[in-house]
């Protein structure tokens, strides 16, 4: 029996015939011969083409027009395309604008699937023109971040003139005279636009997340620096993809199917499948779904460098007092010549200054590969000016920032110190901002918690027990706030005994309520002030939103007590810290970030940042751009997982420092010495009933390497220890 003669496709194309093939595959359970020919931008020679191969080929694909134009090789009227399409109408002929509208969103909504939030808020150029139509209208369900080479599409014209009957007609008449304009005169004329579309195009393109381009149109332009960048294109042959790779690509998006050894276009794919149904002369949108799913074709996602991902966020800061204003210009110059009135005149109008990006955020590079780049948003007010508006003033200031935020591509926004306190705690602007929202705060209970808990461990001065639980008082002030009831929670279950202190009262019952409900290990007791309970601490932390006001004596602290502040501003000045040199006071929060970090000075070592900006990196590292923290009540599930993903992406603990920088392991020797002889001399004044002596039986000599559960972050393995057998031992 003779077999079947095989399916002939011929691809005639405006392209070089550098890539010209003539190959057999198979397809649909057939055998089709596909052959490629092209004419390197000769229009009359590819309707020859198309005329000579009809009487032999059961379906024609024509391309190549738009990419013959970006390599120079056709300057003519993009619309010559139909007159090659209309050389024969023996056989089918298609230039696969069908089945590419369907692969272009297909691509970009698999990619949206697998990857969540890729393409929120990418700055995008679209080099190409209406060949992307369908691509660039799906992304911008996502983006409005779209920029445009071509001169019409950047300023929206087609969609207003289609938008609009009565000046679709108008644009009509008056475009009429153009039309009877011989070609070249036409092209001359576009030139001056043409040229400057592509110039801003081309800045654009420098900082964008995406390109959307044929392989021609991308070397056309002169896009060199891809580094970091996505591309959207189609047919994407092995020798582009190893070039791209040279230039830095990180992912590659190729609409098009490759089912074959050969490259083929989607025009290819199309008439293979007219050639399939030829006797129904079209192809149905169930054909063409039949066709797609029989052939198992899917979108590629190419990574030529390895799998990468590179997420944006952007982080709202501003001035907690006066001295912050020396960082930008002209502050800093009128701070250093300005009275102190002024000043105070200058605090009150930079409340009312709209917000400005401060510092581009790069070089952040996860363990796993992830990458991160950011923006610091700063809006003008000091704490004491955003306390002395209404809430309102201060979202309207956020949301301000949330749309600069926007613009510039972050999938995530984040609030800073004083931001993320007022009002309902960053509750409205999550749910008015055009992205994602978190305070950060789950992150900054978990860093304070690991901060004393290495402070703790380092310093040496409380008895642990064999399960790492602390033998000692806790104090959390602030206890009814967002940090503070977390570190609350974990304190309960990690420590003898936890005094809770805010002067909310009610909110105070209902969280020691809480807490004992949960069986704590520790023997809860509520104050509205710190001042009377001070000296038996040998933790506290500090979790107030007092804008710098007194919020203890630290006078009246035991020695060798180690407290962790975690308010910002602090809740502790240097003047008070330097009366007590026998006290280890920890600036609790900061985080230090993996990768070579590079942005401007935000008060803390190179590559540290505050654990609330660690945690919006965090969750743009995890590609996890959601709403993750807002409100006062931060869920504990949340604290232990950002602490989870933080040692994923390679967040560290930075160095424990002060309000007078990094403390050294001297620095902790000789506060260790200085709290013992601060202990013996109470113990000597008053034996037995010292002032500190209470604690002295849980005081211990063990080296800085002890262990506390404090912050062994976190962690519930202690959530059961309520026996006979501890209580029994604290009543001893």
């Amino acid at each position: 029996m003779t077999p079947a003669e095989p399916v002939v496709v011929v691809n005639v194309s405006l392209k070089s015939a550098e890539g010209d093939y003539d190959e057999h595959v198979r397809f649909l359970h057939r055998d089709f011969r596909l052959v490629r020919l092209g004419t390197g931008g000769d229009v009359p020679a590819a309707e020859a083409l198309v005329r000579q191969w009809a009487e032999r080929a059961d379906a024609v694909a024509v391309t190549g027009i738009r990419e013959a134009q970006a390599a120079g090789l056709y300057d003519g009227d993009l619309a010559a395309i139909e007159r090659v399409r209309a050389a024969t109408t023996d056989v089918p002929v298609t230039d696969g604008h069908e089945l590419l509208e369907v692969l272009q969103e297909w691509a970009i909504r698999h990619v949206q699937t697998e990857m969540p939030g890729y393409f929120n808020n990418a700055r995008i150029v679209v080099l190409g023109g209406s060949n992307h139509a369908r691509t660039t209208r799906v992304l911008r369900e996502f983006t409005g971040n779209v920029t445009f080479a071509d001169p019409l599409l950047r300023l929206d014209l087609p969609a207003r003139v289609d938008a609009n009957p009565a000046l679709g007609m108008t644009t009509r008449l008056a475009m009429w005279p153009l039309r009877l304009l011989p070609g070249a005169l036409k092209t001359e004329l576009k030139v001056p636009g043409h040229y400057l579309s592509r110039a801003l195009a081309r800045q654009s393109a420098r900082d964008c997340d995406v390109v959307v381009a044929t392989y021609e149109e991308l070397t056309g332009f002169g896009l060199e620096d891809l580094a970091g960048k996505t591309l959207i294109s189609s047919a994407i042959s092995e020798e582009q993809l190893a070039e791209l790779a040279g230039r830095g690509v990180d992912m590659v998006v190729d609409v098009t199917p490759q089912p074959f050894h050969v490259t083929v276009s989607a025009a290819v794919l199309e008439a293979m499948m007219l050639a399939s149904v030829a006797e129904a002369g079209s192809l149905t949108n169930d054909d063409l779904l039949d066709m797609i799913v029989s052939a198992e074709l899917t979108p590629r996602v190419l990574h030529p460098n390895g799998p990468r991902r590179k997420s944006r966020f952007a982080f709202v800061i501003h001035p907690l007092s006066q001295q912050y204003f020396k960082n930008v210009e002209p502050l800093k110059t009128l701070g250093r010549l300005a009275p102190a009135p002024v000043m105070d005149l200058v605090e009150k109008t930079m409340a009312y200054a709209p917000p400005f990006t401060y510092s581009h955020v790069t070089g952040i590079t996860s363990p796993t590969g992830a990458q991160a780049e950011g923006w610091l948003i700063t809006v003008g007010g000091t704490p004491r000016e955003l306390m002395a508006h209404k809430p309102e003033f201060t979202y309207a200031r956020l949301l301000q920032a949330a749309r600069i935020a926007e613009k510039l591509g972050a999938q995530v926004m984040g609030l800073g110190a004083f931001t993320k306190v007022v009002g309902d705690a960053g509750v409205t602007v999550a749910k008015q901002a055009p992205l994602p929202v978190t305070t950060g705060n789950s992150y900054s209970a978990s860093g304070a918690l690991w901060a004393a808990h290495d402070a703790l461990g380092r310093l040496g001065l409380v008895e642990v027990d064999e399960r790492g639980r602390m033998h000692g008082k806790a104090m959390v002030v602030g206890a009814t706030g967002a940090i503070g009831s977390v570190c609350a929670r974990l304190l309960a279950l990690s420590s003898d005994e936890l005094w809770l202190v805010s002067p909310e009262s009610a909110k105070l019952l209902a969280l020691k309520h809480e807490l004992e409900r949960g069986n704590p290990r520790a023997v809860v007791h509520v104050a509205a002030t710190p001042d009377g309970h001070l000296g038996d601490m040998d933790l506290i932390v500090t979790a107030t939103s007092g804008a710098g006001k007194r919020v203890l004596d630290i006078t009246a602290v035991k020695p060798g007590c180690v407290i962790t502040d975690v308010a910002r501003p602090l809740d502790l000045s240097p003047e008070d810290v330097a009366k007590r040199p026998d006290v280890l006071v920890v600036e609790s929060g900061e985080i230090e970030l993996p990768g070579d970090v590079r942005m401007r000075d935000i008060g803390l070592p190179k590559g540290v940042a505050y654990a609330c900006l660690a945690e919006t990196i965090v969750l743009a590292l995890e590609g996890r751009y959601e709403t993750f923290t807002v409100g006062r009540n931060i869920e504990w599930e949340r604290v232990k997982e950002i602490y989870r993903l933080g040692l994923k992406h390679g967040m560290r603990l930075a160095t424990i420092s002060g309000v007078n920088g990094v403390f050294t392991d001297a620095d902790l020797a000789h506060i260790r010495e200085l709290a013992l002889e601060r202990r013996r001399e109470a113990a000597a004044t008053a034996p037995g009933e010292g002032r500190h002596g209470g604690s002295r039986r849980r005081s211990s000599t063990r080296s800085p390497s002890a262990h506390t559960s404090v912050a062994r972050p976190p962690t519930t393995h202690a959530a059961t220890t309520t026996t006979a057998r501890t209580r029994a031992r604290r009543a001893g």
